[in-house]
């Protein structure tokens, strides 16, 4: 199989297909665009009507063969569909859990999916801070968060339980989870994490160049 690769920026992308030579070297190919918030349609206004456009958001885990992409699923009516689909399972699979979503959720993807490691890493951070406060030396702290991190999230993936009924699993009447969980209430955690995403979300859907939506009571 052979693969031209090219970087763009947001900003630019526009100007690099539509550079000399470009349009030729699209023609009946297929363009797979990374560019978080630009759309299909915008991205197909810059090249050739032969050329395939599809859009993938792969996050940064897919650097150890962990990551999730998304990519906007394909028009059944289009000939090429199962070919093009073969393609982007072939690049991606190897590093990455795959999925194909109706691109009206690609903002909401890019902030779940690839700006969702950073805040978990934040999480992540925090619970170690807790366990430096508590006396483990830093190292452990963060060893023993990222092992329960990352067991949490593969026994959520491989039972497919809600991780409230995980959650409750683990929680004892009277025990310290408990009272751990109810310390995280008062600051309000989910809110907050649940807004982080609307928040990502709304300024993903301006970085092709659209008005950014604004948050709504």
């Amino acid at each position: 199989m052979q693969c031209d690769t090219s970087r763009l920026q947001t900003s630019n992308g526009k100007g690099v297909l539509g550079a000399p030579g470009m349009q030729e070297a699209l023609s009946d190919k297929l363009l797979i665009s990374i560019l978080a918030g630009t759309t299909t349609r915008q991205l197909q206004s810059f090249v050739p009507a032969s050329t395939r456009v599809v859009r993938a958001m792969p996050n940064t885990p897919c650097q150890i063969r962990e990551g999730m992409t998304i990519l906007s699923a394909l028009s059944p009516d289009c000939p090429f569909t199962s070919q093009t689909q073969a393609i982007l399972l072939a690049l991606f699979t190897p590093i990455s859990r795959c999925r194909f979503l109706d691109e009206k959720h690609f903002d909401a993807c890019t902030a779940v999916s690839a700006s969702g490691p950073a805040f978990c890493l934040v999480i992540l951070e925090a619970i170690a801070d807790g366990g430096v406060m508590m006396g483990l030396p830093r190292a452990e702290a963060l060893e023993l968060a990222a092992q329960a991190m990352q067991g949490a999230a593969r026994m959520s993936l491989q039972t497919g339980l809600h991780p409230a009924a995980l959650k409750d699993s683990v929680t004892t009447p009277a025990g310290c989870t408990i009272a751990g969980l109810l310390a995280m209430e008062d600051g309000r955690i989910r809110s907050t994490i649940a807004r982080a995403i609307q928040t990502a979300t709304l300024h993903a859907a301006g970085l092709g160049g659209a008005p950014k939506p604004t948050l709504k009571d």
